[in-house]
């Protein structure tokens, strides 16, 4: 299964003048108008990327992607083969063990975060012993094995991989999209399967759910509410499978509203309250628009001391920002509508092209349009299972705040 390859025989790709100081400072990304000539060979060609004819770093090409290039090492004698894949994914599941709090039987967790593990394009999550991998170029495919026989080799107790459609991506946003899911080594994973975090228990459909099955990016920031909610009452907007409605009830909430536009998602959430021990009957759950029901509660003058914005990236394109931002302005405008006043507004956004100082500045629009004076008590990004590296801040795309209403 090893692939063995000859410096002399990689092909060398020229890129423009200046460029390989980039790449050799650690960005991991080579657009193909960045290259002085396209090669013509295969999706998944290891290549060498050179600089007025002096090495800057090897990765793989990919055909079809405006990312021509993703690095895979600075290091011009290290070989790209099955022991370099086993060194990454061993480094990765060793910096989990350790910056990842798993103490209380948290067993969904992300371990490899593509570029901030350097593997650009790979993804694998981890799902009570299975492990979901999902590639974002065509440049991967032909390294999959290998990649599938690192983690047979480095993850202890695995029980299987599963692959899910792999979707050219050219952003770095979280994916939200579907695709079905297929067994690639071990045993079947159940579907739905089970997952434990901090305490709480979450099915997971690890072959069709959204990203790989759940929002993992978000477990730090569950946990929080479950620490905010005692006693309050909570509306969770874009709720998906009711990750944060779980916590806040968990957590005491004395109600608990979660809405959806997807049905089975709303069917999911119920189920998972059930599961928790949560009595579902004492807390709400709607199928519909988050847009149109705000706008129904705010005729009603109905309010509530908590609300959670959780939306889907809103900005998949870099020419999609200006209206992104629009769209949380208005987002939470509308949700500070819905807010009592002194309640908290626990506002995200997972669009990596909307920077953490743009999101902001929406909010505080949003605010000033409401009438709503704010004031920022809590800010989080993505957790350290989700790391970035600091040479590549396209990566930095979770933003999560909790504000408070009123002076």
């Amino acid at each position: 299964m090893t692939q063995q390859h000859s410096f002399s025989r990689l092909v060398k790709v020229p890129v423009k003048a200046g460029l390989g100081r980039h790449i050799r400072a650690g960005h991991p990304w080579v657009f193909r108008k960045a290259l002085e000539e396209t090669p013509r060979i295969p999706a998944g060609s290891v290549v060498d990327l050179v600089d007025g004819g002096k090495f800057a770093g090897r990765g793989y090409y990919d055909p079809f992607s405006a990312i021509a290039v993703r690095v895979l090492t600075t290091e011009p004698g290290e070989v790209i083969d099955q022991a370099f894949f086993e060194r990454r994914v061993r480094h990765a599941w060793e910096s989990r063990q350790q910056l990842v709090d798993l103490s209380d039987g948290t067993n969904g967790y992300r371990l490899i975060h593509g570029e901030g593990d350097l593997l650009p394009g790979v993804i694998v999550d981890l799902y009570a012993g299975w492990a979901v991998i999902k590639l974002y170029s065509a440049g991967l495919t032909p390294h999959r094995a290998m990649l599938v026989e690192a983690l047979r080799s480095v993850v202890p107790n695995l029980k299987g991989v599963v692959g899910r459609d792999e979707v050219g991506r050219d952003d770095a946003d979280v994916d939200d999209e579907r695709g079905n899911g297929q067994m690639l080594e071990g045993e079947e994973a159940p579907r739905p399967l089970t997952i434990s975090e901090r305490g709480a228990s979450f099915l997971v459909d690890v072959y069709a759910g959204q990203k790989t099955g759940f929002f993992l990016d978000q477990r730090e920031n569950r946990h929080l509410l479950r620490r905010i909610s005692k006693d309050r009452t909570v509306l969770n907007a874009f709720c998906f499978s009711g990750g944060f409605s779980v916590n806040a009830a968990l957590g005491g909430a004395s109600q608990v509203f979660s809405v959806d536009q997807d049905a089975d998602a709303i069917a999911l959430a119920r189920e998972n309250f059930t599961r928790n021990g949560l009595d579902a009957s004492r807390h709400d759950f709607l199928a519909a628009d988050v847009f149109e029901l705000l706008e129904s509660f705010k005729k009603e003058r109905r309010q509530f001391d908590v609300v959670i914005l959780d939306p889907p990236a809103f900005a998949k394109s870099q020419k999609a920002v200006e209206a992104a931002l629009d769209g949380y302005a208005s987002l939470n405008r509308q949700a500070l509508a819905v807010l009592k006043p002194g309640g908290l507004l626990c506002t995200a956004s997972c669009s990596a092209r909307v920077t953490p100082e743009a999101f902001l500045g929406a909010v505080r629009e949003g605010a000033f349009n409401a009438g709503v004076d704010l004031t920022l008590v809590e800010e989080r990004y993505q957790p350290p299972d989700h790391p970035l590296r600091l040479q590549f801040p396209e990566g930095r795309y979770l933003k999560f705040h909790v504000l408070r209403a009123g002076r």
